[in-house]
């Protein structure tokens, strides 16, 4: 039995997975389904959890070197709520890209968890390694 760290088995059997230089996709709620794509849906009700806190959860035990976000984000957010996101991916490389082109990095993570959070444009692909 778990007693420490991300308790979700289905989380930890997408984290399992990722090998050096596959990516892992944290959504907010509002991102669309991808049929294709294994999601492991941990959402419950409007921000919980936050994208900030399953990335906090995931970097615990999961080596980030790489981390896209969209352009939009820096447009449509407070500079504080940029500057917690940057805090929290600290340590790795942050490209700020048009959602479009974040989009096409969808299709090739391992997989996606979806959050509740209701940040607009608060998605991220993880690129593990260091």
């Amino acid at each position: 039995m778990l007693i420490t760290g991300i308790l979700n088995p289905a989380l930890n059997s997408l984290l399992a997975r990722v090998r050096h230089t596959n990516t892992l996709v944290i959504v907010d709620r509002g991102f669309p389904l991808w049929p294709d794509i294994e999601t492991v849906d941990i959402s419950l009700v409007d921000n919980v959890p936050t994208v900030l806190q399953v990335l906090a959860a995931v970097r615990q035990n999961f080596c980030v070197s790489q981390a896209y976000m969209a352009r939009e984000f820096v447009k449509e957010n407070s500079r504080k709520t940029k500057n917690e996101f940057l805090r929290a991916l600290r340590g790795c490389a942050v490209d700020f890209e048009p959602h479009e082109q974040f989009r096409q990095r969808v299709p090739e993570a391992i997989g996606i968890i979806r959050t509740g959070d209701t940040i607009q444009y608060a998605n991220m692909v993880l690129v593990s390694g260091r």
